[in-house]
């Protein structure tokens, strides 16, 4: 009878100490963490225009729409390294399923049973400047009328020609 002798090696893998993410700006949206020596780092002196496509919802009702959070962390991004949100044009236009996020509470909270987690975060937003749009076409389809959105939202013609527009301008496109 032959005998097996089984080695288990044990395999530590060190964890890296990571500073705390900082929101300074948009405290709901994803914070930043600082990493030096990485290249392209945001800079104070770049000029930074992004149009967000706001088309996905939130995975859950008390989380924000992907295209805020994503937003809010990238001005989160400029304010960690002292870049002055001045240097930050940003854009999102609503449509499709992301509409839900931009609901007034009540209405929100009649939808979904919780508060709109991301009524805060467009506040914030739209302090450091950012501008808010929803797709008329998508309103007018959906039988959605425009009072039950959060008072920040523009009602635009129509999502893709403020995308369009946008992105003439030089805006870069961010899909989300």
């Amino acid at each position: 009878m032959k005998t097996f002798v089984i080695l288990i090696a044990t395999v530590t893998v060190a964890a890296a100490e990571w500073p705390q993410p900082k929101a300074p700006v948009v405290s709901e949206a994803d914070g930043y963490v600082a990493i030096p020596n990485v290249a392209l780092p945001p800079t104070r002196e770049s000029k930074y225009q992004a149009i967000f496509d706001a088309t996905r919802a939130a995975e859950k009702a008390t989380q924000l729409v992907p295209a805020l959070n994503m937003a809010g962390s990238e001005l989160n991004a400029l304010a960690a390294v002292g870049a002055p949100l001045s240097n930050a044009k940003f854009v999102i236009v609503f449509h499709g399923h992301a509409v839900d996020g931009i609901l007034d509470n009540d209405h929100y909270k009649a939808k979904f049973a919780t508060d709109n987690p991301n009524l805060k975060a467009i506040r914030e937003m739209k302090k450091a400047g950012a501008e808010f749009f929803v797709c008329g076409q998508y309103l007018a389809g959906e039988k959605i009328d425009p009072k039950t959105l959060a008072p920040e939202i523009t009602v635009a013609a129509d999502a893709l020609l403020v995308l369009m527009q946008y992105q003439n301008k030089g805006y870069a496109l961010m899909s989300f």
